[in-house]
């Protein structure tokens, strides 16, 4: 007697397909990361929005991105074959100095194809975060604040700590430079500014002034920003047969 599995077949593929969408659903809620497979280069979305949190837990009712849950991820996408490139979404207020740091540095230093692009705001450390791939894009009513380092709770009121501090910024100047077109002098006159924000220094610019400033490479959405990353996709793969080729037709 032959017996008939399909319908358990059948059964249990549904179940893992359900499976897997409950997955990429539990991704996008908690991490805020999705993978798209039907297109035409398969690149990973990577949202930086609310507060970057670093060593310190934020109250429940704070919209965080953890870096405990970035970096993993960005280690992932960078040995995984199948993901092409990565588009990075900022809408941020800023948060942990070191954190935001730490992550834009990783970024920084990805050899897979990069492409960022900030709506709604790129404020404080959202800087470097948004500076920190190989292209930037800002949607034109974005907007972003340059300010000094701040710090909050108990600070000493010590020489050293007025040291920590400045070796601090300058982290942060030396960064958003070295990865935009922005000088280090223009840069820090932004961040001094004493004639923007009431009761505070810094500097808040929209998307255009962002870009004539040098500090994001262009200004567009997310189609363009989309284009941008195929294209250097496409660069990539035939820099890389071209090299390919070269090593090939080297004499043994």
């Amino acid at each position: 007697m032959i017996k008939n599995n399909n319908g358990n077949e059948n059964g249990e593929a549904n179940q893992n397909d359900d499976n897997i969408e409950s997955k990429k659903m539990d991704e996008i809620k908690e991490y805020g990361q999705v993978a798209i497979p039907n297109a035409k280069h398969l690149i990973h979305c990577l949202n930086i929005i609310g507060q970057v949190e670093g060593h310190y837990i934020l109250p429940p009712q704070n919209k965080t991105t953890k870096y405990e849950h970035i970096i993993p991820a960005l280690v992932a996408i960078e040995q995984d074959l199948s993901i092409e490139g990565l588009v990075i979404i900022l809408n941020t207020v800023g948060g942990d100095v070191e954190a935001g740091l730490a992550i834009a540095e990783l970024i920084a230093s990805m050899k897979t194809p990069t492409v960022s692009m900030v709506v709604g705001g790129g404020h404080s450390i959202g800087v470097p975060l948004a500076v920190c791939a190989k292209k930037s894009f800002i949607v034109p009513s974005a907007t972003m604040t340059i300010h000094p380092v701040r710090m909050n709770g108990l600070v000493l009121g010590v020489p050293q700590t007025l040291s920590y501090f400045d070796k601090m910024q300058e982290r942060i100047v030396r960064f958003v430079c070295d990865n935009s077109a922005i000088k280090p002098e223009r840069f820090r006159e932004l961040m001094m500014s004493t004639g923007e924000l009431v009761m505070d220094v810094g500097s808040v610019i929209d998307g255009e002034q962002a870009v004539k400033e040098g500090l994001i490479d262009r200004l567009g959405g997310l189609s363009e920003a989309i284009d941008c990353l195929y294209d250097m996709i496409e660069n990539s793969s035939e820099k890389e047969k071209a090299e390919n080729v070269s090593d090939n037709n080297r004499p043994l």
